[in-house]
């Protein structure tokens, strides 16, 4: 099997107009071969990152933050479970960001934000985040073309700060077609297991699925920057959306290169006692 690095095949160059409508969401870009042979190129995957991360969590002066986002159903909980499956639960933190409640309504959008982000040494995954503020909210009609480009404003000086002090941010849109929504929304009806996922919200949602599209296009091809830039992932085959993330994360870990604190000196010498 032939494969290449993610980035250059998946990532938002900064300055362009994207149009996610327009994208195949069955696509493989980066790879040959089969789902088996991707499968096996993940377990590799999984083993580099498994130990990249034990070298950030040594190191714990930098962090990376996973920032995940998708229209119901694009697979944002299966990537999590799925890429950071072998990695140390000591140094991973997931948060998930719906509408804002209760004492995040008393604070600028970014408030809730701040208070989930990752310590040093440790990766971070926002399953939703902060550009929940700037699409769902236009879509619905909570924010005007003003507020929203004020908040996009915010947001480029937010990560531009994250980058420059230490945390990584990789950006990830999982694309599926509305079709393919329509068949995972029916299998969580059809499986009983699975029931407890739907929600009627989902159809609301749904109905709006031209104008998110819209919109994410829209926020995505502002906000992809220089320092941290977005990767729309066609998620389709869950296979390759699982090799595309793992991947996007390795090859980050290896450009920050972390390091292993210096030992004490002289530990050659040091015996055990009894």
């Amino acid at each position: 099997m032939h494969e290449t690095h993610a980035e250059k095949h998946l990532r938002v160059k900064p300055g362009t107009k994207i149009h996610i409508q327009d994208l195949d969401s069955t696509a493989t870009p980066g790879v040959t071969g089969t789902k088996a042979e991707l499968d096996a190129a993940v377990q590799t995957l999984h083993l580099e990152l498994e130990a990249l991360q034990g070298r950030l969590w040594a190191e714990s002066k930098r962090s990376v933050l996973l920032v995940l986002q998708a229209l119901d159903t694009g697979g944002k909980d299966g990537t999590i479970r799925r890429v950071f499956g072998g990695v140390n639960p000591q140094g991973v933190e997931v948060h998930g960001f719906r509408a804002p409640i209760g004492d995040e309504l008393k604070h600028e959008f970014l408030w809730r934000i701040y208070k989930a982000l990752p310590e040093f040494g440790e990766i971070g995954i926002f399953n939703r985040s902060h550009y929940e503020d700037v699409i769902a909210t236009k879509v619905l009609s909570l924010i005007n073309n003003k507020e929203q480009a004020r908040r996009i404003e915010v947001i480029k000086e937010f990560e531009s700060h994250l980058d420059t002090s230490g945390t990584k941010i990789v950006k990830v849109f999982l694309n599926i077609s509305k079709d393919e929504q329509k068949r995972r929304l029916q299998a969580r009806i059809d499986e009983p297991d699975k029931r407890w996922k739907f929600s009627s919200a989902d159809l609301a949602t749904r109905e709006r699925w031209d104008q998110y599209l819209s919109v994410y296009s829209d926020v995505i091809s502002r906000t992809s920057f220089e320092f941290a830039p977005w990767h729309v992932v066609p998620a389709r085959h869950k296979w390759y959306r699982d090799w595309a993330v793992i991947n996007l994360l390795v090859d980050t870990l290896k450009q920050m290169d972390p390091q292993f604190p210096k030992p004490e000196d002289n530990l050659d010498k040091v015996i055990i006692p009894d």
